[in-house]
Parts: C-alpha cells; sequence; structure tokens
C-alpha cells in the first residue's frame, strides 16, 4: 500500500532547508575535506597525462564546497593548465549557493564553470544529442545515487566517457552506517517511491565488479548528531527528523507507531553512539575511486 507520507524530495525549498541543517550538525563535509586532503589528492596527480586542458564533471554537485576543494587540488598537481569544469545539480537554489561561493573565492583563475540545472539523466540526454563525443579526465558522484533511476547504468554510462588516465570518483554511504539499519527496517513504510534510494557502498563495489572494473575504496567514519531529534517542540530536530526519513513533516504526519519505532532505532547501538548525552548517528560514507 502507498505511504500517505509526503515526500522530502518533491519540494526543493524544503529539501535544501533540511539538508543544510544536516550538514550544519553532522561531520560530513568535514570528513570529505580529509579523505581529499590526505587521499584523493595523490590519485588526481596521474590524471590527464601531461595535458594542458583538464575536463571535470561533478554530477549531483549541490552547493560546491566539495567541488571546489577538489579543484584547489587539481589545480596545485597541475599548475597552469585549464579546467573546464561541467557542473550538474538540479536544484536551482543548490546551483545559486554554489554560483555565488564561486563568485566570492579567490584563486579560481584558469577555471571555467559550465552549469547545468537538470538531473543526470538529462545530462545524459543532452551529450547524446551532441555531435562530438566528449570525454572527461575525472568524474565525481558524491552523495547522489540514491536518486538516480537505475545506479548501475549511470555509473556505466559516465564511466565510459571517462578519458585515458581518466577517474571516477564515488562517494555513498557505508553498508556499515546507520543509514543501512534504517533503510532495512523501515523501508516499505517510510515515503520512498524508488527502491534505489537504499543503494550503500556494497550494492556499488557489487555492481563494479559486474563490470569487471578496477577500483579502492575507503571507509570513513562520520557521524550526525541526532540529539535534537528527541527534544519536544524542537524545530531543528524535526528538520533532521525530515532529512533522515526523507518525509516533510515527519514527526506530525508519521503514524505513531512509524514514529515511534523510527525514533526508537534512530537512539539504538545499531544506529547511534550515545556519547556524554549526545547521540550521534553512524553516518559512515565510502569513497570509491574507479579507473577508466
Amino acid at each position: 500500500m502507498a505511504s500517505p507520507l509526503q515526500s522530502l524530495l518533491g519540494n526543493e525549498s524544503s529539501y535544501t532547508k533540511s539538508f543544510q541543517i544536516f550538514l550544519d550538525y553532522s561531520t560530513e563535509h568535514q570528513c570529505m575535506h580529509e579523505f581529499i586532503d590526505t587521499i584523493l589528492q595523490d590519485h588526481l596527480t596521474s590524471i590527464g597525462n601531461d595535458k594542458s586542458e583538464l575536463n571535470v564533471l561533478g554530477i549531483g554537485s549541490g552547493k560546491g564546497q566539495i567541488d571546489l576543494h577538489i579543484l584547489s587540488y587539481l589545480k596545485l598537481k597541475h599548475p597552469g593548465v585549464s579546467i573546464n569544469n561541467e557542473v550538474v545539480d538540479p536544484n536551482v537554489e543548490h546551483l545559486k549557493s554554489y554560483r555565488e561561493l564561486v563568485a566570492k573565492t579567490p584563486h579560481l583563475e584558469n577555471i571555467s564553470f559550465t552549469w547545468n540545472t537538470m538531473t543526470a539523466s538529462d545530462f545524459k540526454d543532452k551529450l547524446d544529442k551532441e555531435t562530438e563525443a566528449r570525454k572527461f579526465d575525472f568524474i565525481h558522484m558524491i552523495q547522489m545515487l540514491y536518486y538516480v533511476e537505475d545506479p548501475g547504468e549511470v555509473i556505466k554510462y559516465f564511466h565510459g566517457l571517462l578519458a585515458q588516465n581518466g577517474k571516477l570518483l564515488i562517494i555513498i554511504v557505508s553498508g556499515n552506517s546507520g543509514w543501512e539499519r534504517l533503510w532495512t527496517e523501515y523501508r516499505s513504510q517510510l515515503c520512498y517511491t524508488n527502491a534505489n534510494h537504499y543503494v550503500t557502498s556494497d550494492d556499488i563495489m557489487k555492481t563494479l565488479d559486474t563490470f569487471g572494473l578496477k577500483y579502492q575504496h575507503f571507509d570513513i567514519p562520520s557521524t550526525f548528531n541526532i540529539t535534537e531529534c528527541f527534544g519536544a517542540n524542537n524545530e531543528i530536530g524535526d528538520l533532521m527528523l525530515d532529512f533522515i526519513t526523507e518525509t516533510i513533516n515527519f514527526r506530525a504526519t508519521a503514524p505513531p507507531d512509524l514514529r515511534d519505532n523510527v525514533m526508537a532505532l534512530l537512539r539504538h547501538p545499531d544506529c547511534s553512539l550515545e556519547k556524554d548525552e549526545k547521540f550521534l548517528f553512524n553516518n559512515t560514507f565510502t569513497a570509491i575511486i574507479v579507473e577508466s
């Protein structure tokens, strides 16, 4: 039976607001920056094969903070090289923030930006209509494969666009995260409309193995402080719950038994660590670097 709950994904403004709360209260971006600083930068050195120009594609780039951090290392590893950065994201508000970030960020000379307010599927259709085949030296899909119809086909298509010595970066929640436990337990009761919302790194690596692709993976511990979820009349906690369940106004609109069961699971050690009177949701994600 279809869920009576209203999906957060259908409301761009509500999604943007709850997603920002997630970023504010989680170590997501901090941990991604550390991964870029300590691991990814070395993998960026070999791309391009001494080209005078690099083509980069970000699919689901959001507000651009992670993109610009990656681009800073591409500039460092390839001094003097022109970088064409193609940005794909369907969220108008996110791309507006990305443009504003670019406008106030120094040292972006030699980097050009092309903006595509569209989904990965729409961008694929756009490329298919172009008369000249395009190749990219670096492609990244950061926390976006939950929102596509067929993650395997998306990976296969865009991997096929890699130039020689190119790399594809996929970042997605770990199969050992609290998200996996939540999705396994309540996928049929929440308002997700597509089973692929539940994809984890385990699923992606199985797909890569099936395709026979060479890759390395790195599990990156991260937490989401969800303590506010358990307070009464708490707007921040409500937005956290909306993001976790991808449901608009989950606390007020979910059936009481579902709400209570989800709340109990979020407090459970399988999902969260209780420390210093705080509940830290296991937001561990996996970074997968795929060779061309």
